[in-house]
């Protein structure tokens, strides 16, 4: 097992069962050796977390509430709770990973940040942390995404990042993180600040281990609210995988917690038009790691698409292939109807507009049926603001 304390099934290389592990080109393997030994030195170093724990506190605004949306609850018959990180500063999960990863890179004493994003929320958050610490930033952004999510292009902007539009590939996600990885190559000195639960060792785990105050906070919560630490199912979207890697963390060795990850299908997982990476995937290796990929037959990456810009990755980090092929998770799609829908539901019966990846997690509940008696979290990633053109074009069509 590796030397830090991890709750997770991981070893020292890695790896979650077959899935994982660091292939990198040969210039980025000191990059690699010294973040993942930085990582191991840190991530339980006393002081580090004092200061990261303070940072969650009063300037992210933790704990984020766990809420009963009765009217919800009341629709589906069962008892749903929202866990509310929408309601971080930024609007999305995505602010404890990009504060715990920039901490790490001061103590590196690296000044300039780079990173990826699809959604956007990451490269607000990651703009939003360098600007606390005084730190160069750049964002690689594909330019389908530049379009699509304006908003926090202009949030990033403000905050001063440096935004780069990518135009090759199908101009999302995937050609955001090649570019990305192209300019650490070339720019090794620089920190690449990865959003998700992706990547070489040991990104999928410090993602997951700067995300799991989701989990953590969900026990304590629930045990106040309801008498018990955990809950039938947790909820989660998955397109990288790292806000389900955060609200799973905990609840992984309690097999009595279903653990539910939610595909974005797009137009169908029997059409070309979908993200559904675990549906219909099969094993390979995608940006230094092993796991389950989107590939044609002759075994290129294939363009994955979905309606959610933070979703549209074709291949999954490897705790959630990991969690999916043992059996330990259960995996759903929701298409961009049915992720549309949920969102109009949420809107319209509690007063909350989630993200548009938080409403194919929402969207579980009108594909899958849950019993009276359980208690099902559902992880409310991010809020809804960058989404807003799009909810509102597809409501005027009807």
């Amino acid at each position: 097992m590796a030397k830090y304390h991890s709750l997770l099934p991981v070893d020292a290389e890695g790896y979650y069962g077959r899935f994982g592990g660091a292939f990198v080109p040969e210039i980025l393997k000191n990059n690699i050796e010294a973040l993942r030994e930085a990582f191991e030195r840190y991530v339980d170093d006393e002081e580090f977390n004092r200061e990261l724990d303070t940072l969650l506190r009063d300037y992210v605004g933790r704990p984020t509430p766990l809420y009963k949306a009765s009217r919800l609850s009341e629709h589906y018959g069962t008892n749903i709770y929202l866990k509310r990180e929408d309601l971080c500063h930024t609007g999305a999960h995505k602010i404890n990973n990009a504060l715990g990863q920039v901490l790490l890179a001061k103590r590196m004493g690296k000044r300039h940040v780079i990173a990826e994003t699809g959604a956007g929320q990451h490269g607000v958050a990651t703009a939003t942390a360098c600007a606390l610490m005084g730190m160069e930033c750049t964002v690689f952004m594909g330019e389908m995404d530049v379009k699509r999510q304006h908003p926090n292009v202009q949030r990033m902007k403000m905050l001063g990042a440096k935004v780069e539009a990518v135009t090759s590939g199908d101009r999302a996600l995937k050609d955001a993180v090649d570019e990305a990885l192209a300019y650490w190559c070339a720019h090794p000195d620089s920190f690449y600040l990865l959003g998700s639960a992706v990547g070489p060792h040991p990104y999928p785990e410090m993602v997951a281990r700067f995300q799991s105050v989701i989990s953590e906070e969900i026990r304590r919560q629930l045990l106040q609210a309801e008498g018990r630490e955990l809950p039938d199912y947790v909820v989660a979207c998955i397109g990288g995988g790292s806000n389900a890697a955060g609200a799973f963390y905990h609840f992984v060795g309690e097999p009595s917690v279903g653990l539910i990850a939610v595909e974005a299908a797009g137009e169908g997982i029997d059409t070309p038009r979908t993200a559904a990476t675990l549906h219909v995937g099969t094993e390979g290796i995608i940006h230094g790691f092993r796991t389950i990929v989107m590939q044609t037959p002759a075994g290129d990456i294939a363009e994955p698409y979905s309606i959610s810009a933070g979703l549209d990755y074709p291949g999954i980090g490897p705790l959630q292939a990991y969690l999916a092929s043992t059996g330990r998770s259960e995996v759903l799609a929701v298409t961009d109807g049915g992720a549309l829908a949920a969102a109009r539901r949420l809107a319209r019966e509690e007063g909350i507009i989630p993200a548009l990846e938080s409403s194919h997690a929402l969207g579980a509940l009108d594909v899958r049926k849950f019993a009276p008696d359980d208690i099902v979290v559902i992880n409310l990633s991010g809020r809804g603001d960058k989404d807003m053109d799009t909810y509102i074009s597809m409501m005027d069509r009807g």
